[in-house]
Formats: structure tokens, sequence, C-alpha cells
């Protein structure tokens, strides 16, 4: 049966990464929102990897163009998602992601901190902590935007201490400061706003906001589905389960609203894209590219051999599967890159993809340099190639 379906071959998944992920020149986005609309979501844990992957899809514009859509005219919001981990996402996709993904985030954040403020015995409980998260609010109302420290300075519930796991060795005592802040992100109540400091600083701000318009979780789910899978077919079951963080209920259930599509791949094995997406896509012209740790590129797949060699993989990733700085050439891993203390942007190719690739990667990290400028940046996890290249 699988041999009747149609074939989607390593080149062609190839190119549809070139130009659905906006990274060939000529498939570059217009807007930042459009960028990461078009990976669904830029992971945002490390603050510098939301910049280096806009300005990798971009047609033209500096980090200031990322600030302006981040924190000016607010078409990219920063929220906490997909397996648990900060996103970037437009504020047009905001409310599905919230939906689907966010809000059981944000309910069992809340029975952890309720469970913990009744362990620790001093009384505080779910009436204390609407009251420290209204006063949280008000003080942003009047004050805002102010960073995590400030808030707490003037928030005298912020200042309150816990002990966690009581009576154990290692319990531990926090400041709810933290938990508290969390919670009101992940209720869409607050979002981050201009960080201390530089682009690549992770030092936010906070300002109040109203929480997103509400939207069946399903049909939320279902739109994140065809969504990825627009991006990132054609893909597994498991990738998407991999990818969301979902159960395996919640994965079939948005499969099914959706209806994909099959397909065959090289290797025998069969996949899933969006209903009809199944012709070749045509090939972009050549394309090197410079992506960033945690890039959509390299983390939207559980399975990445099409366009991973699995003996770059140790180099490339760190101990708990995040993906460092890449160097990319059609569609295709070959290298990795760093940043060192003066500023050079450093490659290393583990591979020969010839001449070409060679000089279009030289003349991208070149591109690369002038837009980074004065900033220095140095993933959060740090992996053993890019710790080699800066050694």
């Amino acid at each position: 049966m699988s041999a009747r379906l149609p074939l989607l071959s390593t080149t062609e998944r190839r190119n549809r990464l070139g130009r659905r992920h906006r990274l060939a020149p000529s498939a570059h986005a217009a807007t930042v929102a459009e960028a990461a609309d078009s990976v669904v979501a830029l992971h945002a844990t490390d603050a510098a990897t939301v910049f280096l992957s806009a300005r990798a899809r971009l047609a033209e514009g500096g980090p200031g163009a990322v600030e302006h859509a981040l924190y000016e005219d607010v078409r990219l919001v920063r929220l906490l998602s997909m397996r648990n981990t900060l996103f970037a996402v437009s504020t047009h996709l905001a409310p599905y992601v919230d939906a689907s993904t966010a809000r059981a985030i944000a309910v069992k954040e809340r029975r952890t901190l309720l469970k913990h403020l009744a362990e620790d015995g001093q009384g505080l409980d779910a009436a204390w902590l609407a009251g420290a998260e209204a006063a949280a609010l008000d003080t942003l109302d009047t004050s805002g935007p102010l960073t995590g420290s400030q808030l707490s300075s003037a928030v005298p519930a912020l200042r309150r201490k816990i002990t966690i796991s009581r009576g154990k060795k290692y319990e531990t005592e926090q400041g709810v400061a933290t938990r508290v802040i969390r919670l009101l992100a992940a209720d869409g109540r607050i979002r981050r706003d201009r960080p201390r400091g530089s682009w690549t600083s992770s030092q936010f701000r906070w300002v109040h906001t109203a929480p997103w318009p509400a939207v069946p979780a399903a049909e939320a789910r279902a739109e994140i589905a065809r969504r990825w899978l627009d991006a990132y077919g054609p893909a597994t079951e498991a990738d998407l389960k991999w990818w969301t963080g979902w159960t395996l209920t919640e994965v079939r259930k948005a499969l099914a609203a959706v209806g994909p599509d099959q397909v065959r791949l090289e290797d025998g094995s069969t996949a899933l894209v969006s209903p009809g997406d199944t012709a070749p896509e045509p090939a972009p012209e050549p394309w090197a590219a410079l992506l960033p740790a945690l890039d959509p590129a390299g983390m939207g797949w559980a399975d990445r051999r099409f366009h991973l060699d699995a003996a770059h993989r140790p180099a490339l990733f760190d101990y708990a599967g995040n993906i460092g700085p890449t160097v990319w050439w059609n569609g295709e891993i070959v290298g990795g890159w760093a940043q060192r203390p003066d500023g050079e942007i450093v490659w290393r190719l583990l591979g020969d993809p010839g001449r070409t690739a060679e000089e279009a990667i030289a003349a991208e990290a070149a591109r690369l340099a002038a837009w980074v400028g004065d900033a220095r940046v140095t993933p959060r996890f740090r992996t053993p190639l890019e710790r080699e290249l800066v050694a």
C-alpha cells in the first residue's frame, strides 16, 4: 500500500525547509511576525535566539526591527508553551498557542504552587495568592514596566519565603516572587517587555496585559497541528507529539481534525503532510544559513535524519538534546559556528560540501557579524563544537 503513496525525497524535504522556513533568500519574510509564523513559533528560552532566528528569515532589518515587533507594536510575544518551553509567537497565533498548550501549563503551575503554600504551613492559601497577584498587577499599572526584582521590592507579599519539601534532606527555602510572576505570565496577565541591557539580555521588565481571547482547546490544537504540518511536513505523529508536548491522544485528535495526507519517504517509511500538500517543492536557489542555538529548523522534528548526519550530532547537541549554533547548506546541517569574545564569527565544517558552499557560508558569516555588531552572543546551552570554537 505504501508504494502507491506519493514519494517525497530527501532533496524535496530540504527544498521545503528552505522555502517554508524562509531561509532561502528568495523566500525571506517581510516582517518579524511573518518569519515567526513560517515556523509556527521561535524558541525564546535564550533571548538571542529570537533575534538570530528572525534575522535568518528576514529580507531586511536589524535587531531594532525585532525589538519593535516585541515591544512597540507588539506583533510578537513570548509564551510558556510547547514542551513547557518559552517560545515567541505572533499575536495572531498566540490565542491558539495559549489554548492548545499554555492553559494546561498554567493550571499545573498554579496547582503546584498552591500545594507548596499549603505544605509550608504559614497559612498561605489561594486567597493569599490571589491578593499577591492583584497587588503585583496594581503595582505594574502604577509603576511599570518593572523587572522581577523591582516588582518584588514594591510588593510586600512577593518578599515572602516558603520552605519546599520541609523535613526532607533536600529541603530548601525559596522566595515566592519568581513563582507568582511565572503564574501571572502563564495566565497571560503579564508579558515580557524590554530587558535591562541589550537584546541578548534575559532580565526582562514586566507589563500588565489582558489575557488572550478564549479558543476551544480542541480547535486550537487542530490549528496548531495544521500550521505545524504546513511548516514541517512531511513529519510523523511522533514528531508532532515531541514538538508540542501534547499527549498522544491529543495529538491524534488534532491530526484527525486536520485530515492530513500520507506520503512515502526515501527510507520506505510513511509521513504526514497537510491535506493536498503532496506535490514536489520547487528547488530554491542555493542557500547558506548560520542559525542560532535552538533554531526551529534544527528543533522541529524528533527524527532529524533528513537534514542531519547522525555522526555530527555529538558535536552539535548538548547532553539534554538542545541543538547549538549550526551551519546549513541547501537544507542540510554541515557544521557549527560561534562568536568569540572579540566578536569574530568563527565556523567549522563537519564534512566537505564543496567550494561554492564554503564561499556562500563565509559570506553569510560576514553578514551575521555585521548584523550582530557590538553584541556578544553566548548560547545558554553550550555544545562541544561551540565551546571548541571559542576556546
